[in-house]
């Protein structure tokens, strides 16, 4: 059981759990709210931020969580958003896949970055739980 209880494998299930929480957000947004895909695809994704950072702190990486890794977090993200929003634009307006999927087929080409440059930010002086 111990080989499943690895940083990756909790990383996949905070994601698992972050997906599920930025496409609830996005969804609320986009047809409940009726806001343009890109900006609900925006909100969620800074509301899952905040909910990622928490989650990888506590749970993945088992790092105290601190201002100044709060304030880093964000900017290692940026790559991220561009990423995912880029392959959201992409797959919409030039591959005319339904707005509502698009952004679920994006996370699968930011996860593998997402993790690397988390752990980087998370356990960046060594702070553990």
């Amino acid at each position: 059981m111990k080989r499943f209880n690895t940083e990756f494998t909790r990383f996949v299930v905070v994601g698992g759990i972050n997906t599920l929480n930025y496409y609830a957000v996005f969804l609320f947004f986009h047809h409940l709210l009726s806001l343009h895909y890109m900006v609900s695809h925006l909100l969620g994704f800074v509301i899952s931020l905040v909910v990622s950072f928490f989650l990888n702190s506590y749970f993945t990486y088992r790092v105290k969580p601190t201002l100044k890794k709060f304030l880093q977090f964000p900017i290692t993200q940026l790559v991220n958003v561009a990423v995912s929003s880029s392959f959201v634009f992409v797959f919409v307006e030039w591959l005319h896949i339904n707005s509502s999927l698009a952004p679920l087929m994006a996370v699968v080409f930011t996860i593998p970055v997402t993790f690397v440059v988390t752990g980087k930010i998370l356990k960046s002086n060594g702070e553990s739980l």
